[in-house]
């Protein structure tokens, strides 16, 4: 069984989740945007083993710790899709803009495409591509547990920003609609920011994506 913990971290309070599966106790983090003790800390007392990161997106909040804790712990890096390698070599200047300490561009281990799958334990995910708030944004689901990891695609009553470079609205509406949708009204998105709510809430309510 998939089971997860989110732990707000950075100034933009992004969630970052630690996923593990329950028989093995192996673990991936989703996003280490940073507040890394604050990550390790959980996973020490989870009892977990830690063994991968994955990435939604290239964005200095989500990923601007993942450099780091892959180099302290010897992890590979998953994700995201390619699309998002502008924003890597970018990650330092990001770091200088928001006042990130010491944040360093990285290669990932393994690019994502979509329809590839991601494990960790027993419990396999199903990579997404869901571009429009960045090029390469990726989206993790398990459809056993009914848990998607969406990043910034999709919030509770809100979607995720265009503006940036690489970004597109039209391309996030239609991510969201033939991506996110099809998953199931009963699956529970864990956004990139704030609390948690479910395909079908945002369906049918969330004015910014209403219907489709």
């Amino acid at each position: 069984m998939l089971r997860y913990l989110t732990i707000p971290v950075t100034p933009f309070a992004q969630n970052c989740s630690i996923v593990w599966c329950d028989a093995t106790k192996k673990a991936a983090v989703i996003d280490p945007g940073g507040d890394l003790p604050k990550i390790e800390a959980a996973v020490r007392d989870l009892g977990l083993q830690l063994e991968q990161i994955w990435l939604t997106h290239a964005h200095i909040d989500h990923a601007g710790g993942t450099a780091d804790l892959s180099r302290r712990h010897g992890l590979p890096i998953v994700g995201p899709h390619p699309g998002d390698q502008f924003w890597i070599d970018g990650l330092a200047e990001q770091g200088r803009m928001f006042g990130f300490p010491q944040v360093e561009k990285f290669a990932p281990t393994r690019w994502l495409q979509d329809g590839d799958t991601v494990q960790v334990g027993a419990c396999k995910l199903t990579v997404r591509h869901c571009p429009g708030h960045t090029p390469g944004h990726v989206v993790f689901h398990s459809a056993e547990a009914k848990r998607a990891f969406v990043g910034d695609v999709l919030f509770n009553g809100s979607i995720g920003r265009t503006d940036f470079p690489g970004g597109n609205h039209g391309q996030l509406i239609a991510s969201i609609r033939e991506r996110l949708w099809p998953m199931g009204d009963d699956t529970v998105f864990i956004p990139g920011h704030g609390p948690e709510s479910t395909f079908g809430e945002e369906r049918r309510h969330n004015p910014f994506v209403r219907g489709g």
